[in-house]
């Protein structure tokens, strides 16, 4: 339990202190019996120390109750729990639903937005949306047209809204936020369109907006001190983004943030990815193109940066590095070591010192993996820290309107957004993958606001010479960078994971089931087919002394986007329609909660 136990010292250290971190939400992720969070807690660590349901009796599950959302397309995130009201979500047009748990789930309150249809067609891959949080008596979501909203969790009541972004321009919102302290924190969407995207902090009790950080830019807009910001130890100096770009390109950079945030309250850092650069064509934006594709550490109150790692410098193949930056406290090389863990679209599993951004590990946690060799751990070479990349694959070298072939994993990555989570009984990540690779052919593309940014055609197919299917779910050690297991699946592992104190791990497929796994060998324990394909994230919370497992289905997502929407060109979807035509034999759409328990005695 080390890990776990002394995050959490931590966060009470905070709290004793000067408010360092949100107590309410502290209050939350202290008690396994609500979620008040999508990630469970501030670390992103998707661990719940409830263990009623455990590995010897989850063989018993049964349905317990279910809840139709009343919205087709992708459903990510997980409902909150909160005493005895659940919060579920929905994609587009994002209706809340408050439901008492006392009363057989009785709808208390719904909150529908009034949107604009017109942001659906600029969000990239499909409506979805990745959930609310709570905080200080208040339901926080972030709409699909940016806007923020603090809702009354009592009667649903809006607090405030305000908006953080402009879909005319491109700019649209798929991911939950981050309440701490006295802000709730946000990303934004949008690198298909070309947007300079960003992080901004609004005061949580009045919406009013505090900082806004961008990931490119000059150093005031980044928020960065050219002397005090590191990138792997050494000052990252002045204009550090702006040299890596040509002329004024870096206005339409992308580096857009509708991840995961995390938090340390004892550091008073939080932690963040940001995503790819615009356009998909690489030759047209030489350079490091900084900072996309880089980790980030920022100071929630002024939102100053302390550090940054770039993964894939002038990315060049889509491969967003937002994915969740998962905290814990290990050992290396027998010291203490404070770790963030961080399982990126490009393949490679990274290890670092959250407080530094000292780079320890970088490995593949896909054998397929193949667009680069490693990434270079000599701290004495020139490359140090970046990947060094193979020719056959690069699509910047060879050239515009050449289809370089074979290239794994494919633009959606080794891992997308559906996050991964940290069990302290073993030590181990469980990673939900996608085992697909692509073929990439980047042209020539002019920007217009509001318009797609892309600058490529790509197909997409599960990795040659393998298992056959699209998709493992993994167990990897991340001191030592290694698979611990994994498990093939027929199509991706799309739903986020979750790691219990009964030893169990859940997860959901694309193609309907939830499936649940013993922590330590992978043994599958449990399966069930839910109406749809899951792309949710599993939760669990305990109500009367019960504890009950729950997961959103509706297929949808970025795999599931033809589906979605009804689209039959292979080449739609930025590739994934063809990828996974095979989908609809196993599955259809759907918008549904369903709640699992053990049988009464």
């Amino acid at each position: 339990m080390r890990a776990v136990h002394l995050l959490a010292l931590g966060a009470g250290l905070a709290a004793a202190g000067p408010a360092l971190a949100n107590e309410s939400v502290l209050k939350g992720i202290a008690n396994p019996a609500e979620q008040v969070l999508q990630t469970v807690d501030y670390a992103n660590t998707r661990y719940s120390k409830l263990d009623q349901i455990n590995k010897d009796n989850v063989k018993n599950l049964q349905v317990a109750w279910t809840f139709s959302t009343g919205v087709l397309r992708g459903h990510e995130g997980s409902p909150l729990v909160v005493g005895n009201i659940m919060y579920v979500h929905t994609p587009f047009p994002n209706i809340v639903y408050a439901l008492d748990l006392d009363q057989g789930a009785k709808i208390v309150w719904k909150y529908e937005p009034k949107q604009d249809p017109s942001v659906i067609p600029v969000m990239c891959c499909d409506t979805v949306n990745r959930g609310l949080a709570y905080a200080d008596g208040a339901i926080l979501l972030h709409q699909a047209d940016t806007t923020l909203v603090s809702l009354d969790a009592k009667t649903g009541k809006v607090n405030w809204s305000v908006k953080n972004g402009d879909p005319s321009k491109g700019e649209t919102n798929t991911a939950t936020v981050l309440p701490v302290k006295d802000k709730v924190i946000v990303g934004i969407s949008g690198g298909e369109f070309g947007v300079q995207c960003h992080v901004t902090a609004y005061d949580l009790k009045s919406g009013k907006k505090v900082w806004r950080g961008y990931s490119m830019g000059p150093d005031d807009q980044l928020l960065v001190d050219p002397e005090k910001t590191t990138h792997l130890g050494k000052p990252i100096g002045k204009d550090s983004s702006l040299k890596t770009w040509e002329g004024d390109q870096w206005k339409t950079g992308g580096g857009c943030t509708w991840g995961w945030f995390s938090y340390d309250p004892k550091l008073d850092l939080m932690y963040y990815g940001s995503g790819n650069p615009s356009t998909w064509n690489p030759k047209q934006r030489p350079g490091d193109n900084k900072w996309s594709m880089t980790v980030w550490a920022r100071n929630p109150d002024t939102g100053m940066t302390k550090w940054v790692y770039q993964m894939t410098p002038h990315d060049e193949w889509d491969y967003d590095g937002i994915n969740e930056m998962i905290l814990t406290d290990q050992k290396v090389d027998g010291k203490d070591r404070p770790l963030l863990t961080h399982f990126d679209r490009n393949g490679f599993g990274y290890t670092l010192d959250r407080a530094t951004g000292e780079l320890l590990v970088a490995e593949k946690f896909d054998p397929v993996v193949n667009w680069a060799t490693k990434v270079d751990m000599d701290k004495g070479s020139k490359t140090y820290g970046r990947p060094l990349v193979v020719s056959k694959y690069s699509t910047e070298q060879n050239g515009e309107d050449v289809n370089s072939k074979g290239i794994c994993p494919a633009a959606l990555g080794t891992k997308d957004q559906q996050p991964a989570a940290f069990s302290p009984k073993t030590n181990l990540f469980y990673v939900p993958t996608n085992h697909v690779c692509m073929d990439y052919e980047p042209f020539r593309v002019t920007y217009t606001p509001g318009q797609p940014y892309v600058g490529a055609t790509l197909s997409m197919y599960p990795a040659p010479g393998s298992h056959g299917g699209m998709g493992n779910f993994i167990a990897w050690d991340g001191v030592k960078g290694k698979i611990i297991w994994s498990n093939p699946e027929q199509f991706s592992a799309w739903g986020g994971a979750l790691a219990t104190a009964g030893d169990v791990v859940f997860y959901g497929t694309l193609e309907g089931y939830l499936k649940a796994v013993d922590s330590k060998s992978g043994k599958e324990l449990y399966k069930f087919k839910t109406p749809s394909g899951i792309i949710g994230n599993v939760m669990t919370y305990e109500h009367k002394g019960k504890q009950y497992v729950g997961v959103l289905s509706g297929v949808g997502g970025w795999a599931g986007i033809g589906l979605a929407a009804g689209l039959t060109d292979p080449n739609a979807g930025l590739g994934a329609v063809g990828g996974y035509a095979a989908l609809s034999s196993y599955t259809n759409l759907g918008g549904q909660l369903t709640v699992f328990a053990l049988p009464n005695n």
